[in-house]
This record gives C-alpha cells, structure tokens and sequence, in this order.
C-alpha cells in the first residue's frame, strides 16, 4: 500500500509543469485579445482648431445676411407695389453679399458656426446681439432697423479682420447700411443715421512721426525741416500699381487731388442746388486730400506731386453732376484697397472714407453696387444651397438717400 501511494504522487508531480504552460498560453491569449480590442477602438477625434477673428467675423456676417435676406423676402410676399420692389432689391442686394460671403465651402464648422452666435467675449457678433434687434425683423420698420446694425457691425469687425475680410466686410456693411436709408423713405420707416466713425484729430506743429493706433490717426510730422522720416534711396519708392500699404496711400493722395480738381471744373458748369451741394463736397474733398497727405508724412511715404490739371472726359463735361457721380464711385476701389492694405487707424480711416465717397456718389445718383471698393463679377460668385430661395428680382438695389454725412 504504502509504495503504491508514493508512485502516484509522483506522477502528479510530473503534470503540475504542463498545467502551468497551459495557463501561461491562456494567459497571453487575454493579454493579446485585450490589446487588439484596445488597438481597434478609435481614439477621440481632436478638438478642431479655433477659427481666427477672420473667419467668426465672416461667419457672423454670413448668419445676419442670410437671416436678413429670408426675413425680407418673406415681408416682400406680404406687401404689393412700390413697397414690394423696395423690398425686393433689398433681398437681391442680400443675397448677392450673402454668396460673396459664402465663399466656395457653404459648409462650416460647428466652431465657425458657434462663433456666429457670438456667444464668447470678444468674438465677432451677430448684430441681433450687439444691437437688441430681434433676430428676425417681422416688420419693413424693424428690417431697415436690422440691416443698419448689420451695416455697422461689419464695419466695426472690419477692423480686426485679416486684410482681404477687412475689405470685404466694410464693404458688405457700407452697401447695407446706405441699403437700410434707400429701404426707410419706400416702407414709410425713419431712416437711421450712418454710424460716427473716427475722424483724424488736428496734427499739432511739430510731433515725431508715429506707427497707427486703433485709438487715434496719427498726427502729421512736419512738413519740412522736423521730419523724423530717415532718408530713403529711391530705389525704395513702391512701384506703381504694387500693393503695399505705402503705395495704397499714395494712390488715394493721387485720386483725392483728381477728384478735387473735378470738382472745381464741374462747379463752373453746375447751378441752383447743385452747384450748392458741390461746393460743399468740394471742401470736403480738400480736407481729406489734406487727411491723406498728413498719414503719408507721418508714416514717412512720398506725396505724388500736385498736377496743375487732370484728364476729364468729353461726358464729365457734357453731365457734370453724374459725372462727380461716376468719379465718386471711382475712389471706392481705391479705398477698398487701402482698407485691404493698412491696419489700426489709418484702416478706420479708410473705411469711414470708404463709407463716405458712397453716400457722396448716392447723392449724385451713382449706385455703388453691392460690394462697394470690391470690383467683382457678381455672374463668378458661388451659388447659395437651394434650402433659402430668394424671390427672382431684376431690379438693381436703389440709390440710398441722400444723407448729411459726408
């Protein structure tokens, strides 16, 4: 009995090694399932990147438009005649400024989109929020009211903005605030006030030349004698028709003395009325030609020489109040560009320029079209998704009123 049991025992010893092996591949079997289990989960897609100020102040442009362009053409469906058509141009205005905004992709992102409620200190709003509008006008009174504080929405994000947005949205708000004074008079409602823009504070007699601030334009350096600017070689002269912020500025010293000089010949051809309000632009024209010349001096760029006269066409003579139409729209582009082109003040002071030269043209019955300072081919524009048709219009936007900013 007794050496029975020891022969067994150790037979039991002999299997206790295999036992364990076989433990051992069931473990690693767990050990590699878990791991492709592991492997195969997909990971937490990363947070999408923070649109830039560029991109939320386009979104947010693109949120009103596109609110304001349903809520005009629903009010259209509702009213006939004269009213209608005021209307009507308005949503055709919208919808053009609505495709430029749009851009190739429709599609944006929810941080875009998030960005359009200007929910976050800082960003970019949408003008419901920023004015207390109602996020649909259900009235003509409360749509002219709308698309005004839309108009001065863009302007004011138009600063921030990246230069190419910069243009784009004061021109979008330039168009919508002068659209918002040409709607008022049709659908009997009070037509609201341009908005105040900063004006460039007198130079004093002698100061440094300084870089812009947003706060203030920089006051002129002195003419001659205390200039602060270094000598510069004249290979250093921008070339004509290059975009730098120097040569933007030198045109529009250029194009402010033409329009001067237009405005001298045509006062001698205009009488009554006319000829009254010429001359007031007039004077106008030569305190911004002087503006422009001072910003040149204090950011040290050469000011194009006076000519003694400029080339006018035989029309300009012919009609000269819609030809200082025709010359007013001609400055647009080129404050558009230096909008484009400069940053802090000198921007704010192109876009109240660029504000300005359309509410002169307007008054001169020139229509400044949808994008004001933009040349573009409305026909190249992306088409919008079909989900907010527009009611078909022919009529181009009518010219705003004419109003005393200027």
């Amino acid at each position: 009995m007794t050496t029975w049991s020891v022969v067994k025992d150790d037979t039991k010893e002999k299997r206790r090694p295999g036992r364990y092996f076989r433990y051992g591949i069931l473990a690693s079997l767990a050990v590699l399932v878990i791991s492709l289990g592991l492997a195969l989960t997909p990971g937490q897609p990363p947070e999408p990147p923070e649109p830039s100020f560029s991109e939320q102040a386009r979104a947010a442009a693109l949120a009103d438009t596109m609110r304001l362009r349903t809520a005009g053409s629903h009010l259209a469906d509702s009213v006939s005649g004269a009213e209608r058509q005021a209307l009507l141009r308005t949503v055709t205005l919208l919808t053009t400024q609505a495709r430029a905004l749009s851009g190739p992709d429709q599609k944006q992102s929810p941080s875009a989109t998030a960005a359009a409620s200007g929910t976050a200190s800082g960003v970019p709003s949408t003008s419901a929020t920023v004015s207390g509008e109602p996020a649909v006008a259900d009235s003509p009174a409360g749509l002219v009211a709308a698309v005004s504080a839309s108009g001065s929405r863009r302007l004011k994000d138009a600063v921030a903005s990246d230069g190419g947005m910069a243009r784009l949205l004061a021109a979008v708000g330039t168009a919508q605030l002068l659209q918002a004074s040409s709607l008022a008079p049709a659908v009997g409602a009070t037509a609201p006030e341009l908005p105040a823009l900063p004006a460039p504070p007198p130079a004093p007699a002698a100061a440094p030349a300084a870089s812009p601030s947003a706060a203030s334009l920089p006051a002129a350096s002195p003419a001659a004698g205390g200039s602060s600017c270094p000598p510069a070689p004249a290979a250093s002269a921008p070339a004509a028709g290059s975009a730098t912020p120097a040569a933007a500025l030198a045109m529009t010293v250029k194009t402010e003395a033409e329009t001067v000089y237009g405005y001298q010949v045509a006062l001698a051809r205009l009488e009554g009325g006319a000829a009254g309000s010429a001359s007031e632009l007039l004077a106008r024209h030569e305190s911004v030609l002087a503006e422009a010349e001072a910003l040149s001096r204090a950011q040290c760029v050469d000011i194009p020489p006076r000519e003694a006269g400029y080339t006018l066409g035989p029309l300009f003579l012919e009609a000269p109040a819609a030809g200082l139409g025709s010359l007013e729209a001609g400055t647009l582009p080129v404050y558009g560009d230096l909008v484009a082109l400069s940053d802090g003040s000198t921007r704010q002071w192109a876009i109240a320029g660029l504000l300005a030269a359309a509410n002169r043209a307007a008054k001169w019955g020139t229509d400044s079209g949808p994008l004001p300072g933009i040349v573009v081919d409305t026909a190249q524009l992306p088409e919008l998704t079909p989900d907010s048709p527009a009611p078909e219009s022919t009529a181009p936007p009518a010219s705003p009123a004419p109003s005393d900013a200027g």
